[in-house]
């Protein structure tokens, strides 16, 4: 490693805290870093990720925690910023294996429970609710709860002390000063810990590209009244994102306003609601939910429908609404449908797709001014900066661009250039108030691939096969052997799916049976019994004949059966 001199040597004499961001840089979601201060590491957010077009059937992706695991020893405790997936989605995955304490709000270990519940962890699972101003203990570290404001209910972020300074880690967070349930962000505490002085700052990189200040979430519930008033005639269906508990206040508000009947549609909907309403974070006035089945009771013009599947997710409600597939709401003339989400980067042809289902099946569509996001623009960034006054600045939670951005922002305020780190995932940062610097050791990284119940048993290797077998099918070819002659036994069988229709390609399938026979007999008249070696001549012959029949390398799958006559 290579080392730097401050104040006659301090540096090298002084013990360091690590910085070690383990994911949630250079893309959006996956958020996890790690704090280390000598045999203490707590660790902030364990999220995931969704899956990538080409991650064929895999359900979700999680940090690789290799580096924690052989650190197991020294994790004191993991604390959640919020409740929304890319900050808590791995911790069902990932908690059993660390063992460690976990520390969340109210709402957001509301919502970690219900996840734990299912998986059968509650009770193996060490949990403390916290509210703003606790301070907790853990190791060499000391974490307060900072209230911020974001689009979920109860986000914080966390003053994280140890002797090396204290660092500021925000969350992800907008400035709000009239939420729509709660207190506005505690800038006074911000302020003053600025000024017992902060070595370095965390923030938020969503929007650094966006200049002015980031609209209250309060501003959405005046464009979904003026909408309720323009649809009076009209059924109305709203998609957004669960997990935005206050944007699901000002629908039911509008709609209690009006006069209208609510149905919650969406498991991860219907869950976030009933448990933001137990612990008071949402209010519902009385007899204002009704179930899907007594939708046929009321007027279609005196409902509502919230729903999931703002991203046009294959499988949420409303993307099974706008194909037909759901099997109790149907969209038709008359609908008003309303999307209120911005649709996640990566995710836009997806929700194209649903909106052109729904506009195909008569439905009006309404996507724009009906959302505000839930992060700080450049003027909130700026002052959020402007209250802690950093030493050094970490922009964090965002593709390599935003983390640029709000380097720059960093800049302009002040902060020299040198001071400015732009982490990459797996990288360690070193630093104490005599310096900082990036370490030359790097810790293991990645992404592990959720597939149903498997976990990180689906890897690069079966990735390209599912790849191949979606672009060019599978051929498989069966033949059976006598064990004692060695001869073949009946004819070979040929199967395929994906690659070819079999009943308009007889002559193409009874020439690989052929080719089967004649293959198989000359290998077996050369004295060939190794049943892999028979397989692999198989295989290796019919890919080169279907690749000059047809210029296509479907997968080859070769059995061989040995039975005795």
């Amino acid at each position: 490693m290579s080392k730097k001199k401050h104040h006659n040597g301090q540096w090298e004499e002084t013990p360091k805290l690590q910085i070690i961001p383990l994911g949630g840089l250079e893309k959006i979601g996956m958020n996890i870093t790690a704090f280390r201060y000598e045999d203490s590491i707590i660790v902030v957010d364990l999220g995931m990720s969704f899956p990538t077009d080409d991650m064929l059937g895999v359900d979700l992706v999680i940090p690789d925690i290799t580096y924690l695991l052989e650190n197991k020893e020294l994790v004191r405790g993991i604390f959640i910023t919020h409740g929304h997936e890319d900050h808590i989605g791995a911790i069902p995955y990932i908690i059993g294996q660390l063992g460690a304490p976990l520390y969340a709000t109210r709402l957001t270990m509301g919502i970690i429970e219900h996840k734990l519940e299912e998986h059968l962890l509650l009770e193996s699972t060490e949990r403390h609710v916290v509210q703003f101003g606790d301070r907790i203990g853990a190791g060499a570290f000391s974490v307060e709860y900072i209230r911020t404001n974001h689009s979920i209910v109860d986000a914080a972020a966390l003053a994280i002390t140890s002797p090396a300074g204290t660092v500021v880690h925000t969350g992800d967070f907008k400035v709000d000063y009239t939420p729509v349930f709660g207190d506005p962000i505690d800038l006074q505490r911000f302020a003053q810990i600025g000024k017992e002085g902060v070595l370095a700052l965390l923030c938020d990189s969503t929007n650094a590209e966006r200049p002015g200040f980031t609209a209250s979430e309060k501003t959405v519930g005046h464009t979904f009244d003026q909408l309720f008033q323009e649809c009076l005639d009209k059924r109305i269906i709203v998609a957004t994102f669960a997990s935005n508990v206050d944007r699901v206040q000002q629908i039911i508000n509008s709609a209690s306003k009006f006069g209208r009947k609510v149905v919650v549609e969406g498991r991860s909907m219907i869950n976030i609601i009933t448990i933001a309403q137990e612990l008071g974070c949402i209010r519902i006035p009385d007899n204002t939910i009704i179930d899907v089945e007594q939708l046929k009771n009321y007027p279609e013009n005196k409902t509502v429908i919230i729903t999931t599947g703002s991203q046009g997710e294959n499988m949420a409600a409303l993307s099974r609404m706008a194909t037909g597939q759901h099997r109790k709401i149907t969209i038709g003339q008359g609908d008003t449908v309303i999307l209120s989400s911005h649709p996640i980067p990566g995710n836009e042809k997806a929700v194209m797709s649903v909106i052109n289902d729904l506009l195909l099946k008569g439905a009006d569509v309404i996507s724009q001014d009906v959302h505000v996001s839930g992060h700080a623009c450049q003027e909130d960034i700026k002052l959020i900066y402007t209250l802690v006054q950093p030493q050094f600045a970490v922009p964090v939670h965002g593709e390599y661009k935003h983390l640029i951005a709000q380097g720059k922002l960093a800049t302009e305020l002040g902060i020299p250039k040198k001071n400015v780190f732009i982490l990459r995932s797996g990288e360690v940062l070193e630093l104490n108030r005599f310096g900082a610097q990036i370490s030359q050791d790097h810790v293991t990284v990645g992404e592990v691939l959720v597939d149903g119940k498997g976990v990180g048993d689906v890897g690069n290797a079966v990735l390209r096969d599912r790849q191949h077998l979606s672009e060019s099918g599978i051929v498989i070819a069966c033949a059976v052997v006598d064990k004692e002659t060695g001869e073949l036994i009946g004819e070979p069988e040929i199967e395929s799916r994906g690659f070819v229709y079999m009943r308009e390609a007889n002559e193409l399938i009874d020439d690989c049976r052929d080719l089967v026979r004649e293959e198989l007999a000359h290998a077996l008249d050369k004295g060939i019994r190794d049943t892999n070696k028979l397989r692999g001549i198989l295989r290796d012959e019919l890919a080169g004949f279907l690749w000059r029949r047809t210029e296509r390398r479907p997968i080859i799958l070769s059995m061989i059966m040995d039975v005795r006559a």
